[in-house]
């Protein structure tokens, strides 16, 4: 791997890792507080934000540094699928149903940005992305101001097969430079429809952390870290181009038998 590399921590447990999660993610909240005063946050689904909130959640030692200041966070979505906000396979409701809701009133409550409802029922997601990027555009300034929005934290996941986002391997979306956000009509993975952050969008962020956990992780893993065959790989390129602005978050089950350094701690 050319350039910066990107940082690779592994803990014994999702716990431990929980805790290391939100000790960066505070950090990166207080420096983007005290830069323009709100913490801009695009999030993804899966396995992510029950982790997450398992370590924003967890009471901390008391002091400012260590308080999630939930009030002045705009959450996005690094990306999502074309479905009713209340479905199962909404990452907004994903994201509800293990953070928001939980989130104790004395925190305060985010500013949080779905999809437009109204448009998850249309035969092409475009508009829904182009909608998405109209919400983006209005938190960020307008597209022909700003090449591209810099958010201060994306969380990742990581799939079986390489992809984050909507951004799966191989596919022409990789190449996508202009949009901010793009659709995505036929997915191999379900359901079908979906709109994602773009490739230069993720890589641009002044933060990016994955989070993959489990044993189910290691063969992509190490193709990923170690492999000139995975450096095509959806999340590889997010390494590459965005190289020591990249963490990773990983249980020890998920990195067995990867030879890329490791570190234990932040």
């Amino acid at each position: 791997m050319t350039g910066p590399s990107p940082n690779l921590y592994s803990y014994p447990n999702t716990g431990a890792l929980a805790q290391q999660l939100r000790a960066y993610v505070l950090r990166c909240q207080n420096s983007a507080l005290e830069r323009h005063d709100t913490f801009r946050v695009a999030i993804s689904g899966g396995s992510l934000p029950a982790v997450l909130a398992e370590g924003l959640l967890a009471l901390g030692n008391g002091s400012p540094e260590d308080t999630p200041q939930f009030s002045k966070w705009d959450i996005f979505f690094a990306d999502e699928r074309a479905v009713p906000l209340d479905h199962e396979d909404s990452n907004y409701r994903l994201l509800q149903d293990e953070l928001i809701n939980k989130i104790p009133a004395e925190q305060g409550a985010p500013k949080v940005h779905p999809i437009d409802a109204d448009h998850v029922n249309d035969d092409d997601p475009q508009e829904l992305a182009d909608l998405y990027q109209e919400e983006l555009m209005r938190s960020f300034a307008a597209k022909d101001s700003v090449k591209l929005p810099v958010f201060d934290l994306i969380l990742l996941g990581c799939g079986p097969d390489g992809h984050t986002c909507s951004l799966f391997p191989g596919h022409e979306l990789l190449r996508e430079k202009d949009a901010w956000v793009a659709a995505e009509a036929n997915s191999p993975k379900l359901p079908p429809k979906r709109i994602t952050l773009t490739l230069p969008v993720v890589t641009h962020a002044v933060h990016i952390a994955f989070v993959a956990t489990g044993a189910g992780k290691k063969e992509i893993l190490k193709q990923i870290f170690d492999a000139e065959e995975g450096r095509d790989l959806p999340s590889a390129l997010v390494n590459q181009g965005a190289g020591d602005k990249v963490s990773w978050f990983t249980d020890h089950a998920a990195i067995e038998g990867v030879s890329f350094p490791k570190r234990g701690s932040l």
